[in-house]
């Protein structure tokens, strides 16, 4: 059975990282942009880590312009952006696409393993969220409406199983 550990993906500086590093943490995958309406999320999102961090949650930030193209930045960018606005201390990644032929493969096996609205596959927008457990299972899926603030119960019922 494929987890999120089989995957790596490319950091912002461009060297490879296997998620396998994550191992027995809680995941909250988002893909990310730097002049979305949904862009304020950021603090929620260091709110989130900095509040469970230490009981084993990590949040992993995924630059997209795919939509309206509203991530334009290079990595260094991307990385000083939100640094400077949010004081993000979570790992920042290479940008990448979630949708397309060219999506990336981890995005690729979100979206199978938790299909959006009516079962659909597609990430609809910047802010997307995916809740992963501590065997690498995808078990959760919440659209960019849903404000990090609300995911609080879901990581808590998460964190607190082995």
């Amino acid at each position: 059975m494929t987890t999120v550990f089989d995957f790596s993906v490319r950091r912002a500086d461009g060297s490879q990282q296997s998620l396998a590093d994550y191992r027995g943490q809680v995941l909250l995958i988002v893909n990310t942009a730097s002049r979305c309406g949904f862009t304020p999320q950021y603090a929620g999102l260091e709110a989130l880590y900095r509040r469970y961090r230490e009981q084993g949650l990590t949040v992993l930030a995924f630059p997209c312009n795919q939509f309206g193209a509203q991530e334009p930045g290079n990595a260094e960018e991307i990385a000083s952006f939100c640094s400077l606005n949010y004081d993000v201390s979570f790992p920042v990644f290479a940008r990448l696409e979630v949708n397309g032929p060219q999506a990336d493969p981890l995005y690729r096996w979100l979206k199978q393993e938790q299909p959006g609205w009516l079962g659909t596959a597609g990430i609809k927008w910047n802010f997307t969220k995916f809740l992963v457990d501590r065997q690498g299972r995808a078990v959760g899926r919440y659209g960019p409406m849903t404000k990090p603030e609300a995911l609080a119960r879901a990581i808590e019922d998460r964190l607190a199983l082995p």
